[in-house]
């Protein structure tokens, strides 16, 4: 589907600019499943509550998105599975994304935060590039 089924202005994210990554704030993740199914839009979330460590998300999240089995869990490897895979399979309509509680543990601190963080800013860019809305929110455990 190439037009949304309404517009961005109609939605919770008619003041979110359209690529970006950001705390999710005074958003309800219900409220930005349904803006994404408003819009058309991919939604993807990942609870990562129960990580300790990136080992831990790489497999929460290759869980959480589907990620394909050849997923090879380091930074560079989300991003390829972010961009590339869906790239090639066509026009896409947009993404809201919600990486919910992302730990504050002694093994995951904020220079992995970051870097995971950096991931999805990327992925953002990589769509801005091709005229594709990709919304990322997070939450801190």
């Amino acid at each position: 589907m190439d037009t949304p089924l309404r517009k961005p202005s109609d939605t919770p994210l008619r003041n979110v600019r359209s690529n970006i990554v950001q705390s999710i704030r005074a958003y309800r993740i219900p409220d930005l499943q349904a803006a994404a199914e408003t819009l058309g839009a991919h939604f993807l979330y990942a609870n990562l509550a129960h990580a300790q460590t990136k080992a831990d998300i790489f497999e929460l999240l290759a869980t959480q998105f589907f990620l394909p089995a050849h997923f090879g869990k380091n930074w560079d490897a989300l991003y390829d599975c972010m961009t590339d895979p869906i790239h090639k399979s066509g026009p896409q309509p947009g993404f809201i994304v919600v990486l919910d509680q992302i730990p504050t543990t002694p093994k995951f601190d904020k220079e992995v935060r970051e870097q995971l963080l950096d991931v999805f800013r990327d992925t953002a860019e990589f769509w801005a590039e091709r005229k594709v809305s990709f919304r990322c929110f997070y939450s801190f455990l």
